[in-house]
């Protein structure tokens, strides 16, 4: 029983199809290229930050969180003012 395409937008592969398949890179070797070399999401901070875990007292949290988005820059400021 054949089943009916559901997408007429990405019509099911035929044997002809299949038989002249080409890899993406091989296909478009110029756009994987960039692909590969665009890897790895944003660049590279000359002085990233780095995770940490830290304890803390709940009511210092909950007054950083109160302040709303971005409360842990807030605090990461006030650690770098004190320059302890």
């Amino acid at each position: 029983m054949k089943r009916k395409n559901r997408d007429p937008d990405n019509p099911e592969w035929t044997d002809e199809d299949l038989a002249n398949a080409r890899p993406f890179a091989e296909a478009m070797p110029e756009l994987a290229d960039k692909m590969r070399r665009n890897l790895g999401g944003r660049p590279r901070l000359d002085n990233p930050k780095r995770a940490v875990s830290i304890r803390l007292d709940a009511d210092v949290i909950d007054k950083f969180k109160a302040t709303g988005p971005g409360w842990q820059t807030r605090i990461n400021k006030i650690l770098k003012a004190a320059k302890v």
